[in-house]
């Protein structure tokens, strides 16, 4: 069929255009004319072809001038339109040109017009699949690449999280240590009492150069991405030596532990050691008083731990005081491990920190 075509229809071309009938001329020259509207009035272009084409068919022409315009309109509409409308003008054009075909020029003309008429159709819907895709698929790199940035930028906003509980945490707590000792040095050089001094002194010291390896280590992480801790991660393991840090700046702090002491995922360590010492140092900083208890829960599922004070919880203005950086950082860490933390003064006095950490999400169970 194809090679049919391609050999009758420029013959049939070649023989209109040797006639110089005036009537093929002007027909063809308006329907080209008016082609440059296409995209602007589709329908109304390829009503003009057709009427064109079907005036040349009656004049003689088995495949008229005009039918590349016909075609390409139908390209045009099958590429821009929606598929109920092309279809449906797709087949009014089909059954006037067969219609026309068979009345003038009956045989196997009005098969070779419908299949090419039904090419073009089936091409305008190729190519308009093909634009749909490559949109589609240039949308979803978009997204893709949008979805890249927003979890870059949030995991650099944790990650300043993060570091900014470290700090808080570890640093922080070094410098209320040493805040204390300092006022208590200062009365004891107003007493002359320079035994205490001296010892106060020395905490200072031992504190600050605590807190400026903490700082060290920090830093050196943040100036080299890849570079590992040169030091273990603070756990339950060290608590004792925590507690005795605060026992130095006069909190005297009792621990008990219920359950079966047992090895924690080191999410669950760090997180629950941070906890107890933001606790502790609140308590040393605004509680008004000079003990503390620490209680540590081995539970089948999870670890429970409490901190405890009998002192003042501070308020302003006959109201509690808003949540600092401290017990937003200790909701955050918790948090990560999938646990909770309520915080607040206690019916019977004094201020009481809780954690729950979950163990189960790490693959521990428990007896």
């Amino acid at each position: 069929m194809v090679l049919f075509a391609v050999v009758t229809i420029p013959a049939d071309v070649r023989h209109a255009l040797s006639s110089h009938q005036p009537l093929n001329w002007a027909v063809s020259v308006v329907v080209y004319a008016v082609l440059v509207a296409c995209r602007r009035f589709p329908i109304a272009i390829v009503a003009v072809a057709v009427i064109g084409s079907v005036v040349l068919m009656a004049d003689g022409m088995a495949y008229p001038l005009t039918l590349p315009a016909v075609f390409y309109a139908l390209y045009s509409i099958a590429l821009g339109s929606g598929q109920v409308r092309t279809l449906a003008v797709g087949v009014a054009v089909k059954v006037v040109l067969v219609t026309a075909s068979l009345i003038t020029h009956p045989g196997i003309t009005g098969f070779v017009v419908l299949l090419w008429a039904a090419l073009a159709v089936t091409t305008g819907f190729a190519a308009r699949s093909h634009h749909a895709y490559v949109a589609e698929a240039d949308e979803r790199a978009r997204r893709a690449e949008q979805a890249r940035e927003d979890e870059a930028k949030r995991r650099v906003a944790e990650e300043r999280l993060r570091i900014a509980r470290e700090l808080h945490d570890a640093v922080g707590h070094h410098v209320a240590l040493i805040n204390v000792q300092a006022g208590a040095l200062a009365c004891l050089l107003d007493d002359e009492d320079r035994s205490q001094a001296r010892e106060s002194v020395a905490h200072i010291q031992r504190a600050s150069e605590e807190a400026l390896e903490d700082l060290r280590l920090t830093v050196g992480l943040l100036r080299e991405p890849g570079l590992e801790p040169t030091e273990p991660v603070p756990g339950l393991d060290q608590l004792e030596e925590l507690l005795c840090s605060f026992a130095g700046a006069g909190l005297q702090v009792t621990r008990e532990v219920t359950g079966q002491a047992r090895p924690l995922p080191e999410a669950v360590e760090l997180t629950a050691y941070r906890v107890i010492q933001e606790s502790l140092t609140n308590i040393r900083k605004h509680a008004d008083c000079d003990t503390a208890v620490v209680r540590l829960g081995y539970a089948p599922g999870a670890l429970r731990l409490t901190v405890e004070d009998e002192g003042k919880a501070v308020t302003q203005g006959g109201r509690r005081m808003p949540e600092g950086h401290g017990i937003v950082g200790m909701r955050e860490r918790v948090a990560a491990v999938g646990g909770r933390l309520s915080a607040g003064p206690r019916p019977e006095g004094g201020y009481r920190v809780f954690a729950e950490l979950p163990l189960r999400a790490a693959g521990i169970e428990g007896s």
